[in-house]
């Protein structure tokens, strides 16, 4: 009897052999390729109304209109330096259109975030019925043009054809909207109305990225509605909060809309209320370009800082708190 041994004859694998440095070069050339042709409409937009406009802001705030002798030669425009900068630090209606801009932020943020960021837990919790008319109903004042919007308010606001001034009058309660110590409470009023819809739309689609299986699980440790509400889904959506955080505080420095066309009928309101209101005076009712573009400068220098310092401070909790 004849044993057959079967041996196993292994056929090594072929090796593939590695990509050239050629074939490299060419490969990052390629995908450098698609991300410039991805990116060009981004830095063509960022170029075009944003770069462009603010060097041509900063070049113009370094020139003014001079006369020269004893001042019955014709005007032309000179290199004044940095006096336009100076005149614009040292104007007390600058300064105190910027104290006016600071206090209405500390007024209408805190306001606007957790006002958008409660109505979107209440819409996500399921409290709300009839979710998609709530949204809808929320939603549609973002829609109403600022013009539009400030229009209204003002009817409402204005005494003898305002409805609801006539509401409190037979109340016998007498409310100034415009007045000394109310005007700001009214603008921020009308920015809520208008903005606040939108932001609620932000946080309620950050709550729908939420894992479901960890509010269950929180439901399930014990955690009741509130708690669920603040302790398990605030927390998750910290990077929405910071982002309409900081895009409500540059919005709110730019404060223009609302209190120019209230001005129409509140003295409590001058052609220089904020930064932006006395840019367009400068430019347009005192035709000093050079001193409009210096403080559009400072007002974006401001605007910038200000963002930064969100940011981090931001950053810091949340790595203080990851560190725990």
């Amino acid at each position: 009897m004849t044993a057959t041994t079967e041996h196993t004859v292994r056929v090594p694998a072929p090796r593939t052999a590695a990509p050239s440095a050629h074939t490299r070069r060419t490969a990052r050339r390629r995908r450098l390729g698609a991300a410039g042709v991805l990116m060009a409409p981004f830095f063509l937009l960022l170029t075009t109304v944003f770069l462009i406009p603010v060097g041509t802001a900063a070049s113009l705030s370094f020139y003014g209109d001079d006369q020269p002798g004893l001042g019955f030669g014709p005007e032309r425009t000179v290199f004044v330096g940095l006096r336009s900068y100076a005149a614009v630090l040292t104007d007390p209606t600058f300064l105190g259109g910027l104290g006016t801009v600071a206090l209405y932020c500390l007024i209408y943020i805190p306001l606007m975030v957790a006002g958008a960021l409660l109505l979107a837990l209440l819409l996500d919790s399921g409290v709300v019925r009839l979710r998609a008319f709530a949204q809808l109903g929320l939603f549609l004042p973002h829609a109403v043009p600022g013009i539009i919007a400030a229009l209204i308010w003002l009817y409402l606001y204005t005494p003898g054809i305002s409805p609801v001034v006539d509401l409190f009058a037979r109340a016998d309660i007498t409310i100034d909207f415009l007045g000394v110590h109310t005007v700001l409470p009214s603008i921020v009023n009308i920015a809520l109305w208008s903005n606040l819809g939108y932001n609620m739309v932000v946080f309620y689609a950050a709550l729908q990225a939420v894992p479901r299986e960890v509010i269950e699980a929180a439901v399930v440790d014990g955690a009741g509605p509130v708690r669920t509400a603040l302790q398990v889904k605030t927390p998750l959506v910290r990077a929405s909060i910071v982002m309409v955080a900081m895009f409500t505080l540059i919005w709110a420095l730019q404060l223009f809309t609302e209190p120019m066309l209230l001005s129409q009928s509140s003295p409590m309101i001058n052609s220089r209320f904020s930064p932006s209101m006395y840019i367009y005076d400068a430019a347009f009712t005192r035709n000093n370009y050079g001193l409009a573009a210096a403080a559009s400068v400072v007002l974006l220098l401001c605007t910038i800082v200000l963002s930064y310092g969100v940011t981090r401070f931001t950053s810091r909790n949340s790595t203080a708190e990851e560190a725990r």
